[in-house]
């Protein structure tokens, strides 16, 4: 199978303030990178025929880290770092975020704490003043000279309500310049969050969460949990044109590309730390509202969706704002539909569920 669906060298650059630019320049130019595996299309929910009230009475607000959404939608992270390009989606991403009383995740600061020239693209509370912002950092680097200093700065710069530590072994692997100590990470990331000002989250980045990760997490005294499963972004394939950029002549990415847990199964799977207090947020292969609502209704109590916003932030603020209120709508008629008026009922609600035998068309 070729990896590649356009023509064109994909460049090679392994330093840190290009990555993320070539990342971008992969997914534009590679559709297959979106593994678009429609996993929440196999689930069905109850329709009410009568839901006795008005779709505009439905409230689809939530409250998440202190502060109230109008919609349980994450943006989640996706760049930052230096050029213009990084610099406007984040900044229309930022925009649109605040305009609309959505969350937003940034992608890994790394970039602005090694190279400070481009923190200009993670300036974005002054846009976006009170909605929920998340930091980001890779869990691995606190096994590369990072700690509790690197973790304060990141908070600091963006004024995040939480900050992401993000997992993401397989990346690592496929990556050129991959970073794969993974060793001793739970008890290096409890002690973050036992000494961070803000609630720390721990992130996959498309591959899924495991019952044994979450409870090693659990332990270790994190409360919100991304599941970030497979189906959506495939980082194997993108880290893979990358790797054969760089002169490495294997399939590695193409390999791996489909490898992780689906985000409805993650979710099932966890339902029993929900139960005991972790928050779950969902994302990985989320393409509508009512994705959202299936994945709320497995457990999670807030969904992340990436991808479907990168080419509306590359044009402007208003693209953004039009794509949040699409799902927003669909997310409303969803609820509608099934009986619920609010967004707060819906969490854990697999009762809507229909029975799997049905989901299976047998």
């Amino acid at each position: 199978m070729n990896a590649r669906n356009s023509s064109g060298p994909i460049p090679s650059d392994p330093s840190g303030p290009h990555r993320k630019e070539q990342a971008i320049e992969i997914i534009l130019r590679d559709a297959e990178a979106d593994r678009n595996r429609r996993y929440f299309d196999r689930i069905q929910l109850w329709h009410r025929a009568l839901p006795e009230y008005d779709l505009e009475d439905v409230d689809t607000s939530i409250e998440f880290l202190g502060r109230t959404l109008a919609l349980p939608l994450l943006i989640s992270s996706m760049t930052g770092g230096r050029g213009e390009r990084l610099q406007r989606i984040n900044h229309n991403l930022a925009r649109a975020a605040e305009l609309c009383r959505v969350a937003m995740g940034v992608g890994s600061q790394r970039v602005m704490i090694e190279h400070p020239e481009t923190a200009a693209s993670f300036d974005l509370r002054p846009l976006a003043p009170s909605t929920v912002l998340l930091s980001n950092l890779g869990a691995v680097q606190l096994n590369y000279g990072y700690g509790l200093e690197q973790c304060r700065r990141a908070v600091e710069h963006l004024r995040a309500d939480a900050l992401i530590l993000h997992c993401n072994p397989l990346q690592e692997a496929v990556q050129p310049e991959g970073q794969t100590r993974f060793g001793g990470l739970v008890q290096k990331i409890g002690a973050i969050a036992a000494q961070l000002p803000v609630p720390v989250v721990v992130k996959e980045v498309g591959a899924g969460v495991s019952p044994a990760d979450a409870q090693a997490l659990w332990t270790a005294g994190i409360r919100i949990l991304d599941v970030a499963g497979a189906g959506g972004t495939s980082w194997s394939r993108i880290e893979g044109h990358r790797r054969r950029a760089a002169g490495v002549g294997d399939d590695l990415g193409q390999t791996f590309q489909d490898w992780g847990v689906p985000t409805p199964i993650a979710l099932r799977a966890l339902a029993p730390f929900r139960e005991r207090g972790m928050t779950l947020i969902a994302s990985g292969g989320i393409r509508s509202g009512l994705d959202m609502v299936k994945a709320m209704a497995l457990g999670a109590s807030l969904v992340g969706v990436a991808r479907p916003f990168l080419a509306p932030a590359m044009e402007s603020t208003e693209r953004v704002v039009e794509l949040i209120r699409q799902f927003e709508h669909e997310f409303r008629v969803a609820l509608w539909l099934t009986g619920l008026r609010s967004a707060r009922e819906l969490i854990g609600r697999t009762d809507l569920l229909l029975p799997r035998e049905l989901e299976d068309g047998t």
